[in-house]
């Protein structure tokens, strides 16, 4: 399955905000310098990160180390025999392979459950299938608001191999914005407002810089679960 996506441009301002891990409204753009491993979104002002923030959620350390390397267990046969694409159907996504899958091992299916339970209403319907999507250390996402048609309000992905930088631009106001670091074995969750009322990418290497830190990223693969509208 393709993504469908619609690419937009937007421009950006210096970050004021701060939000820190799993906090949705403790901000203040007069705390001082603190590690990357503290701080997982800034933003353009105190009040966007507070409006948003109870919608935009990253996790890190969600998956250890010997999980992550069961998840690259089993899909690393399957990407090895597909090549990068450079030319997206839209033009979205640039360098990347993407797959789908149905059925996990055992072990796999125990990390993807404990997604879906932290990221999705108890009960609710799910998209069956779960979107892999390999970026090269050249790739990268543009800008794009997924497609209502296919998806419901919330997004969550883990994120395999490599940090990396997704920012989130108001459609109406690109000057309203947010960086989320999506540190590797991290899990984010996107819902309803953050979702269709903002863009969202996954900067190039050359671009990845966290509140001023560069965050140099490698090739990235993420596992992605969304759930059904209506």
């Amino acid at each position: 399955m393709k993504l469908l996506l619609t690419a937009l441009k937007h421009t950006r301002k210096p970050a004021v905000c701060i939000c820190h891990r799993f906090c949705s409204s403790a901000c203040s753009s007069s705390r001082g310098p603190s590690s990357l491993q503290d701080e997982v979104i800034v933003g353009s002002s105190p009040e966007l990160v507070q409006t948003v923030g109870s919608q935009v959620e990253v996790r890190p350390g969600f998956i250890t180390e010997e999980e992550e390397a069961a998840l690259l267990q089993e899909l690393e046969p399957g990407l090895r025999k597909k090549r990068y694409e450079f030319d997206h159907w839209d033009d979205a996504i640039h360098g990347y392979r993407e797959t789908e899958r149905l059925r996990w091992a055992p072990v796999c299916e125990e990390i993807l459950s404990r997604v879906r339970s932290v990221a999705f209403p108890q009960g609710g319907p799910l998209l069956g299938p779960v979107h892999v999507l390999d970026l090269d250390k050249a790739g990268y996402i543009k800008p794009h608001v997924d497609s209502v048609k296919f998806c419901g309000s919330t997004i969550a992905g883990l994120s395999l191999l490599s940090d990396s930088i997704m920012r989130l631009v108001k459609e109406n106001a690109p000057n309203e914005w947010l960086d989320l670091l999506l540190t590797r074995r991290s899990l984010y969750i996107l819902r309803d407002q953050a979702r269709y009322n903002f863009t969202h990418e996954i900067l190039k290497d050359e671009d990845s810089v966290f509140n001023g830190q560069r965050v140099p990223r490698q090739r990235r693969i993420s596992i992605i679960c969304r759930n059904l509208s209506g």
